[in-house]
C-alpha cells in the first residue's frame, strides 16, 4: 500500500464515519491543521497516534505502518496549482510575496521564516458581509549566517 493509496482511503473513511479532522485530531492530541497536514501525506505520526487514528478509521494494519514512515513532502502536482482555493494561495504569494519578504527582512534581517518550526490556526471570522477565513502562520525566524 503506498503513500497516496493511505491518503485515499483516509479521506474515504472520514466521509463514510461522518468525521471532521477536528475529531481525528484529537485522537492524536495535536492541531486540527498539523493533523489534517498528516494525515493527507505530510507529516509522521508516531506509533500511538497511528494506532488511535486508525482505529477511528478502521483503516488496515498497512495503513496504520505508512503513517509512520517520514513522507516525501509537497502535495501540489503541477507548478501553477488548478484547485480554486489553493490558487488563491499561489495569487497572494505572487502579489504579497516580496511584501512579506520587504518587512520580514526590514524586522528581522536576512532570513526565512521556517516551515518546520511553524504552527498555523485556522479559524471562522463571523462576519455580517460574510463570514471571513482567519489564517494565522506562526515560523520561527532562521538567520542566514556567515561563515
Amino acid at each position: 500500500m503506498t503513500r497516496n493509496e493511505v491518503t485515499e482511503l483516509i479521506i474515504t473513511h472520514k466521509l463514510r464515519k461522518k468525521m471532521t479532522w477536528s475529531q481525528l485530531a484529537e485522537a492524536t492530541g495535536l492541531s486540527k491543521e498539523w493533523t489534517t497536514a498528516a494525515l493527507l501525506g505530510q507529516m509522521t505520526l508516531s506509533a500511538e497516534q497511528a494506532t488511535r487514528v486508525g482505529a477511528m478509521l478502521e483503516l488496515p494494519d498497512e495503513a496504520i505502518e505508512q503513517l509512520q514512515v517520514v513522507p516525501y513532502k509537497g502535495s501540489l502536482p503541477t507548478s501553477v496549482p488548478t484547485d480554486p482555493l489553493i490558487y488563491r494561495f499561489y495569487e497572494l504569494v505572487n502579489v504579497y510575496g516580496t511584501t512579506f519578504k520587504a518587512l520580514i527582512h526590514e524586522e528581522f534581517g536576512d532570513g526565512i521564516m521556517s516551515a518546520i518550526d511553524f504552527n498555523m490556526d485556522i479559524q471562522r471570522e463571523p462576519d455580517p458581509k460574510g463570514d471571513r477565513v482567519k489564517i494565522v502562520m506562526s515560523g520561527k525566524f532562521l538567520p542566514y549566517k556567515s561563515y
